[in-house]
């Protein structure tokens, strides 16, 4: 349809990823006439399957998404049944109710893709959004491509990740927006020995300045997904990160030759992610900020946005409102506002303050029995504030033997470095 007799289409999703892919069913399964009859398209400026620095954790939430959205994951995956939380020579282990399946992006992104194609979705690779404009008064937003296209719609949704053009101009003037991203690191190489299917979580890195914590997560054909997560409260350069990276693995025998950085905006609450025509889904409307999952807040977001879209479309109404109020009061908001405050407390600042918080995860055993059950998706930890409350008071009560006993490994932690140097 030419743009002076009306529209293209009525929804083009900017990326093609979980986030994007979870909208695109949703919308087919509620609408299935829009994807039918060819009023909504799916742009992504990869071709699949492409890398994608990622954990790769499928967490219970994001399963209990990928399930309600009829999607299955059809890619190899290592079951892990085990967390491990590690500071220097402290190291708790809890087991996990149901396993997180450790995937490859490539692989899981890409058979995704495929799985939306069989509903009948149209995904166009190798193309992406370049910029678009928004029509308020003919009420549509043209959409300009990188194959030199313009095509004309009614919503343009942002599931392009931490660099969405539509992301950027919603938050250019928000003051509630994070004024800098996370910085994350990720490599994937050969286990150099057996791993055990456990996902391990070091947080020992915080003792040389990082604001975040080491992963090490075994995937399929003997080799591990390493990576690091960094947050803004202290600034600290990509190689800098690397290096603390490479010291850590190093700890477990393993060797980093590269890891690949890219940044990720953190959830802000009351952060603009809609505007009239447009909005924002997955990590282009901000990822957890304690632990920096992306997947399963794509898989969770997705529907929200389709059912806003369609209300939008059987209204008229286009401003999207309510979509951010939406977000929060879903369980996947709910979620992300309380990791949120979370990492404000273990991640805000660049002293060791950090220590106080840390304790409480290392050493409170209901408090990550109560997190295990949150990750596994039997609890929604931000329904549960009674439990949280009890285990802050314990806290203030067990503080300081808790904090001698990380002190301790902390000192330790430095000697060993010393050495190692």
């Amino acid at each position: 349809m030419s743009e002076a007799a009306g529209v293209d289409v009525d929804v083009v999703i900017a990326g093609a990823g979980p986030a994007g892919v979870a909208v695109a069913v949703a919308l087919a399964a509620h609408r299935p006439g829009l994807v039918r009859d060819g009023r909504v398209l799916c742009l992504d400026k990869a071709r699949f399957p492409r890398e994608k620095p990622c954990g790769g954790g499928l967490t219970g939430r994001a399963r209990l998404a990928l399930e309600e959205l009829g999607l299955a994951v059809r890619v190899p995956a290592i079951s892990c049944g085990t967390g491990r939380i590690v500071y220097g020579d402290q190291d708790r282990r809890v087991t996990l109710g149901r396993p997180v399946d450790v995937i490859r992006r490539a692989d899981f992104d890409a058979d995704l893709v495929a799985q939306a194609r069989e509903r009948g979705v149209p995904v166009i690779e190798g193309e992406g959004v370049e910029g678009y404009e928004v029509d308020a008064a003919r009420g549509r937003v043209r959409v300009r491509t990188s194959a030199g296209r313009t095509i004309v719609a009614r919503v343009l949704v942002a599931a392009d990740g931490a660099s969405s053009r539509v992301r950027d101009a919603l938050t250019a003037r928000d003051p509630a927006a994070p004024a800098r991203p996370l910085q994350l690191f990720k490599a994937e190489i050969p286990a150099p020995r057996p791993f055990p299917a456990e996902m391990i979580y070091d947080f020992s890195p915080m003792e040389a300045g990082m604001r975040g914590y080491v992963w090490l997560f075994p995937v399929s054909g003997n080799r591990l997904n390493v990576g690091a997560m960094h947050t803004p409260s202290r600034r600290l350069g990509g190689a800098e990160i690397v290096r603390i990276l490479s010291r850590t693995l190093a700890r477990y025998g393993v060797a980093l030759p590269t890891a690949r950085g890219w940044p990720a905006w953190p959830y802000a609450p009351n952060s603009r992610v809609a505007a009239p025509h447009l909005l924002c889904v997955g990590d282009a409307a901000g990822i957890d900020a304690l632990t920096g999952e992306g997947i399963a807040v794509g898989l969770e977001e997705g529907p929200i946005a389709a059912a806003a879209i369609c209300g939008a479309l059987d209204t008229g109404d286009v401003s999207f409102a309510d979509y951010g109020a939406a977000i929060r009061r879903g369980v996947v908001g709910r979620e992300l506002a309380l990791d949120t405050r979370l990492a404000r407390m273990l991640y805000g600042r660049g002293d060791d303050s950090y220590r106080f918080w840390l304790s409480l995860v290392m050493f409170d055993r209901r408090m990550t029995e109560l997190y295990a059950a949150r990750v596994c998706g039997s609890t929604v930890l931000a329904d549960r504030p009674m439990q949280l409350g009890a285990a802050f008071a314990r806290h203030a009560i067990a503080a300081p033997l808790r904090l001698r006993r990380l002190s301790r490994a902390a000192r330790a932690l430095a000697q060993q470095t010393a050495l190692a140097q």
